[in-house]
This record gives C-alpha cells, structure tokens and sequence, in this order.
C-alpha cells in the first residue's frame, strides 16, 4: 500500500469466516505467543501456586512423621510396608492424576480443578482428624485415596499455568513454586510432631493442619488465573500432535529414566525418622532430622532450577540424580549427629533438584506451548507407578522389628543409579535430533 492512501470501506456485507478445520494447513497462520514474563497477575499466581505445592507435596513430603506415629503409636499392629501404603497411595494419586487434570488444563477448565481439587482435599483432610486408633482403612481412605486424589486433581495445573505468562524464566519460576513443597515440609513435620507428642493429641493435631491448609488453598484459589485461551477454543491453536508425543523415542526414555528415580527417591524420605529413632539418635534429631532434609530442598529446588535456565534441564538433571544416587549410600553412615546432619542436608539438595527438574525436563521435549501440559501430565502419570510401589517394597525388606537398614538403602540407590543410565540415553538421541547441547 502506498504511504498515505487512505481506505475506501463499502457496504458489502461481509462472509462468514471459514471454519478453521478447512484451511489448508500451508495457507494456516499460527500466531506466536508472547509472554510477559513478569507482571503483577504473574507474580500472584506463582504465589498461589507456591502455597498449593506447600499443601500438598509439602505435606507428602512429610509422612516421615506419620510413618513414625502409625507404626510406634495408632497403628502398631501393622507393618511398616503396609502403613507406606498410605504414604504411597497419596503419591501415586497426585501424580497419576495429571493424566487427566492435564488434559482438562489444556481445555480450559483450570478454576473448576483448583476448586473441586482443594474441596476434596480439604474434606478428606478433616475426616483423617476422625480416624481411630487401630483402624487401618480409616486411615487409607482419608489420607492415602481421599487427600491423594485432591492432591492429583490441583497439582499439575498449578505448575502447567506458569507455561502461560513464563517462557525464559520458566525453569526458575517453577523451581520457586516447587520450593513451597521443601518449606511445607519444613513446617509440617516440627508443627505435627509438637502436636500428636503434646496436649492436642492425633486428632487436634490433624485439624490445626487441615485449618493452615484451609487458608492458604483458599487465597490461593483467589489469586491464580490463567491468561491464554484454552486450545479448544483458540482458533489459531494446532492441534495436539499425540501420535508425536507417543512415538517419541527419547522422550519415553527419558520418562523411564525419571519412573526408575522415583521409585527409590522418596525411601529417606518416608524412613529418615525412624531411622533416627531406630538407632537412638539424641531427640531433637529424631524430632527435626526430617524437617532439615526437606529445609535443603529449598535451595536444591531453586539454585539448579536456575542454573537449567542456562544450559537446559535435561543437562542438568542427569548429574543431579547421579549425585542422589550416591549419596543413599550414605544413609547407612548416619548412625551418630555429624552423619546425620551432613545427610540430610546433602540428599535432601540434590533429591530436591531432581524432584523440581523433573517437569521441566518433560516439557523440553515439546514441540508447541499447547503440548506442555500433555506431556507432564504423561510424566506424572507414568512415575506414579515408581512412587507407588517404591516405599511398601522398601518396608516389606526392611523387615522390623530387626531393622535391617542396607536392604532398603540398595533398593533405592541402585533404581535412582539406574534412571541415570537411561536419562543419559535420552539426552544423547534428543543432542542428535537437535543438533545442540542445550537440551
């Protein structure tokens, strides 16, 4: 158009655009998306989302504590693997979930998840208040399936909606949303074990948790708000490519990699206190030894999140869990303060790293903005299985009340050695494919 020359309208009337399905894909104009990478709805919403991680994985995070309390107090004629089942249900839900609350997610229904999410994990929360001594399926309805199945329905959604206003960032702003689980399970840990120890007892206990969450899912339902169109409703938006995704080589590897990491991640986690009190450690470690692993989550969920930003988080998360693996050898030398303390604090670094790396390093895999939240929720689904089933096998070998601590430890070493192995396979085919060390 020459410069200047003004635009002559008319009264014809204008046609029906055509439907998008009938455009040829050559003629199909795909806008790119922008992201703000800041802003002050940004920011609030990594808030929310931080607070929902600090309610729920936080709080997984913390079974340790009724790993402890079930097996010594309410439910003393269970075995350790049988009461994990609990621990490992709630897990195994939380992840698994994302199979489906991805999907809804990219459909747009991101309110209705965090509503119906945190009501059903709210309600099941309160119902574990009522659970009585010496019934072992009041406990794993409550905790296990109901508070697992809120978990799974809020959980994804909360780290995929950060997709929508971070791109370069996007790694660091999800290791500080995942930071809110290290801080919940620095919180939760030393708020039980005061309470189910004190005046208020198991009952009172679980509720003045169940109030803290209350708050904190309640604001955070206020505050978070997704901000581009759901793709079945942008008509500029391609299609998910799902055979793609299900023929992609190293992705699958990768997810195996990750599954074989989990199975055996969690086991310090939800062993570490009886561990201490297993081989008379002084008090305050028994008390705190699991709130000082989950407090070095902290940083091991935000420093290597950043350094992915740099050099990208498959790279990244390759030394971190080989690093991870190592160290459960160590458990078997925490028997004295200095061993325990340096224990804690190394695993729970680097474990912290792998568990924030974890879905970043899925979502590099993708093609297109709209297949992040497929493929984490393909992540989170295929690892659940790993989590599952980890920490039962890990109490049934244990074999109390002789404690033989170096089944376990072998257990969970040589499957978080083995995610390496196959991580380090996936990360060499997607260096080719792509053509560059960046992955």
């Amino acid at each position: 158009m020459e410069p200047g020359r003004k635009i002559q309208t008319t009264d014809i009337p204008a046609t029906p655009s055509p439907n998008p399905q009938d455009i040829d894909e050559k003629n199909y104009e795909v806008i790119d998306v922008t992201f703000p990478e800041g802003g002050l709805q940004a920011w609030l919403t990594v808030m929310g989302g931080w607070m929902i991680v600090f309610c729920t994985f936080g709080a997984i995070q913390s079974f340790g504590v009724y790993q402890d309390y079930y097996t010594r107090i309410s439910l003393s004629d269970q075995s350790p693997s049988h009461i994990s089942w609990i621990g490992s249900v709630q897990i195994f839900f939380l992840f698994s979930g994302g199979i489906i609350s991805g999907k809804l997610f990219d459909d747009g229904w991101f309110k209705g998840l965090l509503l119906s999410g945190s009501l059903i994990y709210l309600v099941s929360s309160f119902l574990l208040s009522l659970a009585q001594p010496h019934h072992y399926y009041q406990n794993f309805l409550a905790q296990g399936v109901g508070m697992g199945i809120g978990m799974g329905i809020i959980f994804l959604p909360t780290l995929s909606v950060t997709a929508h206003y971070f791109k370069r960032k996007r790694g660091l702003v999800m290791g500080i949303i995942l930071s809110g689980s290290s801080v919940g399970a620095v919180v939760y840990p030393i708020m039980i074990n005061h309470l189910f120890n004190g005046s208020s007892g198991f009952a009172w206990g679980v509720r003045a948790v169940s109030f803290l969450d209350l708050g904190l899912l309640v604001f955070a339902n206020l505050i978070m708000k997704t901000r581009l169109p759901p793709r079945n409703k942008d008509p500029n938006a391609k299609p998910v490519n799902t055979r793609a995704i299900l023929t992609d080589t190293p992705f699958w590897i990768a997810l195996f990699g990750i599954l074989l990491a989990f199975w055996g991640l969690f086991v310090p986690f939800f062993y570490i206190q009886t561990f201490a009190v297993t081989h008379n450690l002084p008090s305050f470690l028994q008390t705190y030894a699991l709130s000082i692993l989950n407090a070095a989550g902290f940083f091991g969920r935000t420093l290597p999140m950043f350094i992915s930003d740099i050099y990208g988080p498959l790279n990244v998360i390759i030394p971190i869990t080989l690093i991870s693996g190592c160290l459960v050898f160590a458990f078997l030398g925490a028997t004295n303060v200095g061993g325990m303390l340096a224990f804690a604090i190394l695993y729970g670094f680097f474990s912290g790293g792998f568990v924030s790396l974890s879905a970043p390093t899925a979502a590099s895999f993708s093609q297109d903005i709209g297949e992040v939240g497929t493929r984490l929720g393909l992540m989170t689904f295929v690892s659940s299985f790993g989590l599952l089933t980890g920490n039962p096998i890990s109490g049934a070998i244990l074999h109390p009340p002789e404690y033989i601590w170096i089944r376990p430890v072998v257990f969970s070493a040589v499957t978080v050695l083995g995610g390496v192995f196959f991580l380090l396979i996936a990360r060499q085919i997607q260096a080719k494919r792509r053509k560059t060390h960046r992955l």
